[in-house]
């Protein structure tokens, strides 16, 4: 697969506003993908960040692995990086994400206290990539519809203050993808879960791409879903069978759309496709 390049002109004005405003904020939130702890951070990002406080949100976390999301947690909190793992659709968010915005600035806001200032309002920004979920988000913290919420990457354009409660002030910004992706099982992982849109890629790719993570690390999954499948077969016979199984005859695309579109909405199981031990072991 060849190197997947994109940077449509309101992600690279974007990239520019968030370069503008982070000068205006005490932190910043990353919001990730937790079935993506890794692979949806954008490295544009996170030089721009820099040494900024940082909040890491692993949203979606319903969807994902609850094992390896323990995994990531702890992993993160490792580097120092104070991280979330929620489900932004959940009432306790708002409470959540407050006062975890609290605990990383509680140093500062200490020192202040000592100046004999009192700041009650933290301002972050919100940062990810497309299709995160950071629209949900944004409602879920203002308490009403503010931000459109879709299920294609790239419905959120501009950027927006919104106040929380009285201790936080958020700046919303569109998800911006970096210009290409050197690496294709990132894109076919950003592909599997919808973070990019499906003519960046083709379905075939993904398709066997997901079958065979799924065949390796979720085989029961895939047993449960297809009664009778046989897991000793590579993934392109897989389609094959399994194409035929449903009804479809030879109507692969069909098949395609319909695995993807499963397992983007959790109907195989909660499962993360990037490991903790990929790190450790690319480090050895």
């Amino acid at each position: 697969m060849a190197i997947i390049q994109w940077f449509p002109g309101h992600m690279s004005k974007a990239r520019r506003q968030v370069q503008e405003n982070i000068k205006h904020v005490d932190f910043v939130t990353i919001l990730v993908d937790a079935r993506l702890p890794l692979s949806s951070q954008n490295p544009m990002l996170t030089k721009i960040v820099g040494d900024k406080p940082k909040l890491l949100i692993l949203n979606k976390a319903d969807l994902a692995d609850p094992d390896r999301s323990r995994e990531w947690r702890h992993y993160f909190e490792k580097q120092g990086i104070k991280t979330l793992t929620i489900n932004s659709k959940n009432q306790a968010t708002v409470k959540r994400v407050t006062e975890a915005a609290k605990d990383l600035m509680s140093a500062k806001i200490a020192k202040l206290r000592q100046r004999g200032i009192q700041k009650e309002t933290l301002r972050t920004m919100i940062i990810g990539i497309p299709n995160a979920g950071k629209s949900t988000l944004m409602n879920r913290l203002a308490g009403k519809k503010i931000a459109t919420v879709g299920n294609k990457p790239g419905v959120t354009k501009g950027q927006q203050w919104l106040k929380s409660n009285k201790d936080l002030e958020i700046l919303d910004t569109p998800g911006i993808l970096w210009p290409k992706f050197e690496d294709e099982v990132v894109g076919l992982k950003l592909a599997l879960t919808g973070a990019i849109k499906d003519q960046l890629l083709p379905m075939d790719e993904v398709t066997i791409f997901g079958l065979t993570y799924f065949k390796e690390y979720y085989p029961e999954r895939l047993k449960e879903r297809f009664k009778g499948i046989g897991l000793s077969e590579e993934a392109p016979d897989l389609i094959v069978n399994l194409t035929k199984q449903l009804g479809f005859r030879d109507d692969y695309d069909r098949f395609y759309a319909l695995f993807i579109k499963e397992v983007r909405e959790g109907k195989l199981g909660r499962y993360t496709l990037d490991s903790v031990g990929d790190i450790i072991d690319g480090n050895n």
